[in-house]
């Protein structure tokens, strides 16, 4: 986060309560539960989101971005909004993070 101050913290917020809004629809769950989101940089109300899915083959990956996007640019604060599709690291379950009571994704039941 390039700026300074409860300003940008607060927008940073924002933008992560707005991203909760996006869910993916195959699993059911939001980007950032899924541990989709892997960067949100704000400079002076610019605002760029990294986001990767959870395939490169994701047939709604330009949808969630497109809806992101929607989101984050609607935000109180928000003068430009970029969402990125970036691929490194790849995805992996072992960064969702899943509210209470909820299985894994890709968790196996018990025998």
């Amino acid at each position: 986060m390039s700026d300074e101050g409860f300003g940008a913290t607060a927008l940073h917020g924002r933008v992560l309560e707005a991203l909760h809004d996006v869910i993916d629809p195959e699993l059911g769950l939001d980007v950032v539960e899924l541990g989709l989101v892997y960067g949100v940089d704000i400079d002076e109300g610019r605002v760029q989101v990294r986001l990767t899915m959870t395939t490169p083959a994701c047939p709604l990956g330009e949808q969630i971005v497109r809806d992101a996007h929607e989101r984050v640019a609607a935000c109180e604060g928000v003068v430009e909004a970029h969402v990125d599709l970036v691929w490194e690291p790849p995805w992996s379950p072992l960064g969702c993070r899943r509210p209470r009571g909820r299985p894994s994704v890709g968790a196996r039941k018990g025998p």
